[in-house]
């Protein structure tokens, strides 16, 4: 061990008991809460929906809780268990060193993650959502979508993988910013690539019918002056009960996506206000805005991975006997959580600052009151809590609190 082992075993432990105590606080203030339905929603949801909600919420954060505790001993074998060392060593085995040993490693490794996992992706399926009514998927469906989902990754993550690490081997001292260029590229041509040819190896898109729906779709979508290459259904109660709506790709491939579900729980006006809410992320240019924080931070974390991949106390904190250039990578990204949880609050409150600038502008362009309406009956059918504990909420939560939320919006309706 030297000085970078204690500093991050030291990040590790903070992260660990920090998502615990979060958790557990959470937990707690729900429960306390469970006997009373807010005042404000008591008119519209009932004290068994509240209390449906409060236990679905319990049930979920003491699973994540677990997933805590388990995934940081995973961590922990992976470099003091010398885990990733026995997997170089395997990989060394089989392939002369190079891109194709790298590519071996990461492999390996992304099988351990998958196999770790996947216990937990069966239970929340089958058990927790199962258990509240959400789920709609059958085994073998489950099975069907892992299998897609595996054949996605290697299709497209390892040749990306190659690219980044015949960059990191071949470009010298500035590797960091071609690979920055190229992971750029990568998520612009995923957003233009993903709803023509991988959301449908999922789901099915069928346009909108409700003529009557369409129609005031459109209205909305020429006042704020939004085109859209498609209004299209998602076939999303086929695996689960919750519902939702999105926008997805950029430029002429941008289209609206309703879930089934959604358009069966909603009203025409409510519909409208919230596809008002999605408009808003757009036209404020808060996609965009996340984009370039995303990016910016990308470039400045791939410049310090190409600062501690030449440092030999990188690998030595972290218990591995051979640098190379996949190890660097593995490694860097793997710890790094640990150390940026704290910063886990920032993110969130920019977040929540852009849903509330959202509220606003669909209060401006729809009825803030149906936007009120449609936000209460999504609560309750997805059975999200209406009394989450501040400080869990301050950390993670990208949206606003229901009952804050609700309050500034019932302001804004007021105010018309």
């Amino acid at each position: 061990m030297n000085t970078f082992s204690i500093v991050f075993l030291s990040a590790l432990a903070l992260a660990t008991v920090m998502r615990l105590w979060l958790g557990s606080r959470h937990i707690g203030h729900i429960k306390a809460h469970r006997a009373a339905v807010p005042p404000e929603f008591a008119d519209q949801i009932s004290l068994d929906a509240h209390q449906r909600a409060a236990d679905y919420t319990c049930v979920k954060t003491r699973m994540a809780l677990a997933t805590v505790v388990l995934e940081a001993l995973l961590l922990l074998w992976l470099t003091f268990g010398g885990g990733l060392q026995a997997m170089h060593e395997l990989s060394a085995a089989w392939l002369p060193e190079g891109i194709a040993r790298g590519l071996s490693l990461i492999a390996l490794l992304m099988l351990v993650m998958t196999a770790f996992e996947m216990p937990f992706s069966v239970y929340r399926t089958f058990r927790i959502e199962e258990r509240f009514g959400f789920n709609k998927m059958t085994p073998r469906m489950f099975v069907v979508d892992a299998l897609k989902s595996l054949a996605i990754a290697t299709l497209i993550g390892l040749p990306l993988a190659a690219c980044v690490l015949w960059l990191m081997a071949t470009m010298g001292a500035w590797w960091w910013l071609y690979a920055w260029a190229v992971w750029v590229v990568f998520n612009l041509l995923m957003l233009a690539v993903y709803p023509t040819w991988i959301a449908p190896l999922f789901n099915k898109f069928t346009p909108l019918q409700d003529d009557a729906l369409k129609e005031r779709v459109e209205r909305l979508l020429t006042r704020c002056g939004f085109k859209v290459k498609g209004l299209m259904v998602m076939d999303g109660s086929k695996r689960s009960s919750h519902g939702n709506a999105y926008f997805t790709g950029f430029g002429k491939s941008k289209r609206i996506v309703f879930f089934d579900t959604l358009l069966s729980r909603l009203s025409p006006t409510e519909v409208e206000a919230v596809l008002a809410h999605e408009l808003g992320h757009f036209k404020l240019r808060h996609v965009v805005k996340r984009m370039v924080w995303i990016f910016t931070v990308s470039l400045g974390f791939l410049w310090l991975l190409g600062y501690l991949m030449e440092k030999d106390w990188f690998y030595q904190g972290l218990n591995v006997a051979t640098p190379s250039t996949a190890m660097a990578l593995i490694l860097f990204f793997m710890v790094l959580p640990n150390f940026t949880f704290l910063l886990q609050p920032l993110l969130s409150l920019y977040s929540r600052k852009h849903e509330f600038e959202a509220d606003q502008y669909a209060a401006q362009h729809a009825d803030a009151r149906d936007l009120v309406s449609a936000l209460v009956k999504l609560y309750k059918d997805n059975a999200s809590t209406l009394t989450p504990d501040p400080v869990h909420s301050a950390f993670y939560d990208s949206h606003p609190p229901a009952p804050i939320r609700i309050a500034r919006l019932r302001a804004a309706a007021a105010t018309a």
